[in-house]
């Protein structure tokens, strides 16, 4: 027997105390804390994982897209007498290219307008037609018919194929005019306005030819067919200047397009010596051949892009911007953007070999 029962009335009124309550509530808010600090951890890190692995898609298209078309550049017209002529180009573009190369680094504004700040432009040409890539040559003209070796190899489609006539040899001031085969009967090829002459190489083109510019615009990959606008005219005069539909983005978040040329300088012609930026210019002083050699020799391009991560970070989190193999060991300028230490990058950058071009016979520069 319990000598002393507790009374009802106190059983009903026995609990927590106070300091209990406290030690409990304190034990709560501790774990509050570190569930908090675990979530904000692993939301960094989730949010570092997907920023890079956008950084890795937009980068690995950009840097794919780019090398698909330039391993095409020149095809359809790498011969000696097409390179570095002037090129007239049909509706819609109705304009003249300076020149016609097969990758042309930062071409003249007025052809492909600057792109975001410390960023380069690409002006890629090349055809698909079934002819020789060194062109067939013109064994006579009657009018608008072109007899040609091969008359088999142009077609009237649709669509039809799209063709330059060029001098027989490397000419000064020479001048290519992208023309539409309009009929085929052996051994005429019919093409209106080509200003082909007889000894001349008609060059088919194919009937899907590109010449593609590329910029990065408003940090994205941007390409423009001028094929099917003019690229141009696309832009306005704005600093940095706004582009319309014509340029389309084809990967995002990508903050810098870097690009040199490999070539060989030396008379003995044995492999690329230099890394530049320098385009291929006439010389008033040399020959046409010797211009067109100096695009012979070009024979490989060098290419980077970088590709920024989707999330913006509050504190610094890239102390020092990338660079890349044309860089020299400088960092490549990120700075047009304020907050550019407050994103992750990656680098994607390749070699891309001109293979259309090492068909000609070797050349001399003079």
């Amino acid at each position: 027997m319990n000598p002393h029962p507790i009374p009802p009335a106190m059983a009903k009124a026995k609990g927590f105390t106070l300091v209990e309550v406290m030690v409990a509530m304190v034990i709560g808010m501790i774990g509050i804390i570190i569930m908090m600090q675990v979530f904000a951890s692993a939301e960094g890190q989730k949010r570092t994982t997907t920023g890079t692995g956008d950084a890795q898609s937009n980068g690995t298209m950009a840097i794919y897209t780019l090398q698909r078309d330039i391993r095409e550049a020149g095809y359809g017209f790498n011969a000696m007498n097409a390179l570095g002529c002037a090129l007239v180009l049909p509706a819609p573009a109705s304009r003249t290219l300076t020149q016609l190369g097969p990758v042309i680094i930062n071409p003249p504004t007025a052809e492909v307008p600057a792109g975001d700040a410390n960023t380069d432009t690409l002006l890629v040409a090349y055809g698909n037609g079934e002819g020789a890539p060194e062109g067939d040559v013109i064994t006579a003209i009657n009018g608008i018919q072109l007899a040609v070796q091969a008359p088999g190899n142009f077609h009237v489609g649709p669509p039809a194929d799209r063709v330059v006539a060029a001098p027989s040899a490397p000419l000064v001031g020479c001048s290519l005019t992208l023309a539409t085969v309009s009929a085929v009967v052996a051994p005429n090829v019919s093409v209106a306005g080509s200003g082909a002459v007889e000894g001349g190489t008609l060059f088919n083109l194919g009937n899907n030819p590109r010449l593609l510019a590329y910029a990065v615009r408003a940090g994205n990959l941007t390409v423009c067919d001028y094929l099917a606008a003019d690229c141009g005219a696309a832009c306005t005069a704005l600093d940095p200047p706004t582009c319309s539909a014509a340029w389309v983005p084809i990967a995002n978040n990508i903050v810098s397009l870097r690009a040199q040329y490999g070539r060989d300088t030396t008379a003995t012609a044995d492999g690329i010596d230099t890394w530049d930026q320098t385009t291929p210019q006439f010389d008033p002083l040399k020959t046409q051949e010797n211009f067109a050699c100096l695009w012979a020799r070009a024979s490989a391009l060098r290419i980077a892009v970088v590709a920024r991560n989707t999330q913006v970070d509050k504190g610094t989190v890239t102390a020092q911007a990338p660079v890349w193999e044309g860089s020299g060991g400088a960092a490549i300028d990120l700075t047009a953007r304020a907050d550019w230490q407050n994103y992750r990058y990656k680098v994607f950058e390749t070699v891309v070999p001109l293979r259309n071009l090492g068909w000609m016979a070797t050349c001399t520069i003079n």
